[in-house]
């Protein structure tokens, strides 16, 4: 007998936390989950775009630093001690170095780009910019969870804020060696001619 994944606990408007306390679906701790969930979907977006596969494995890691990051959110406060002690991975500052310094490689290049960007100039610069606002609004949510109770550790909002501006940073790039490959010469018929 196989699984399901409908187990109709949910058909009353509540859902679980990690270890089981039941809340409603538009409890603050699963507004935060929610869009981190979202944001790990719009990455995956941005991941299926991007042709460059060191690219796509810098996602990928994101990606994995969100499971953590959404175990730690969807914890009760009261098992918040619970869950620091549990074998679970957690973001780290090796986890906010490796953003760092992905986001640094980047300004290194110096990537052009003019005032305010306007997403759409290359099909994975706008689903960058789409994972960006997905992090942004995420950001938004941990914000508000200590003023309802929750506690989030400090480490937690640097990491997005600063995985949005490595986002910004991978979207101007992108724009960037498009506009330059639309720049570059073509070549001429008789440079293929002995």
């Amino acid at each position: 007998m196989s699984r399901s994944i409908s187990t109709r606990t949910g058909d009353d408007g509540t859902t679980s936390l990690l270890y089981g306390q039941r809340v409603p679906k538009d409890h603050p701790q699963i507004e935060a989950v929610g869009s981190l969930d979202e944001f790990n979907a719009a990455l995956g977006l941005a991941k299926a775009a991007i042709p460059d596969a060191a690219r796509k494995a810098a996602i990928e890691l994101i990606q994995h630093d969100l499971v953590a990051f959404m175990g730690e959110i969807v914890c009760a406060e009261a098992d918040t001690a619970r869950h620091a002690a549990s074998t679970f991975a957690k973001i780290g500052e090796a986890e906010l170095a490796r953003i760092d310094a992905a986001a640094a490689a980047i300004e290194a290049k110096q990537v052009k780009f003019d005032g305010w960007a306007t997403p759409g100039a290359t099909h994975d610069g706008a689903a960058l910019e789409l994972a960006r606002t997905a992090a942004r609004r995420a950001e938004r949510r941990l914000v508000a969870l200590p003023r309802q109770g929750k506690t989030v550790r400090p480490l937690l909002l640097q990491y997005l804020n600063r995985v949005s501006d490595l986002l910004w940073l991978m979207a101007r790039e992108a724009e960037d060696a498009s506009a330059k490959a639309r720049q570059a010469p073509s070549p001429h018929i008789s440079q293929f001619l002995p």
